[in-house]
């Protein structure tokens, strides 16, 4: 429960930051670190449960169309979890379009990694 808990900080970081970098993406309800949460908590949700498998199903259209499948699902996933945080709790992350959520992705990525190694996760 601890690494769960250690993770779900560690991307609320990271929506956070990715957040006040792009201006495609925003964050609704007060305060903020609400929507962050809630939006970091069914990412995380989501990519330890139905993402792997999706990514696997879709991964021979995925070869075929040299990954752009894959951009599409993350997209979907971004969407799915920004409608889940909103409609269940009233606050999460509103994700502009397709290419805002591929960076966000990549800017996700990236200070997540940051914050899993500070703090040896």
């Amino acid at each position: 429960m601890t690494r769960f808990l250690i993770r779900w900080l560690v991307m609320t970081i990271a929506v956070a930051v990715t957040v006040l970098i792009l201006p495609g993406m925003h964050v609704i309800g007060n305060p903020p670190i609400f929507g962050f949460a809630a939006f970091a908590l069914f990412m995380a949700l989501i990519n330890a449960s139905i993402k792997p498998i999706v990514h696997l199903l879709a991964l021979p259209f995925s070869i075929l169309s040299l990954g752009l499948v894959a951009l599409i699902i993350n997209w979907l996933f971004m969407r799915l979890a920004s409608w889940l945080a909103i409609g269940i709790f009233g606050v999460g992350v509103d994700v502009g379009g397709f290419w805002w959520s591929v960076l966000a992705s990549i800017i996700i990525a990236i200070v997540s990694s940051i914050a899993a190694s500070i703090t040896d996760e």
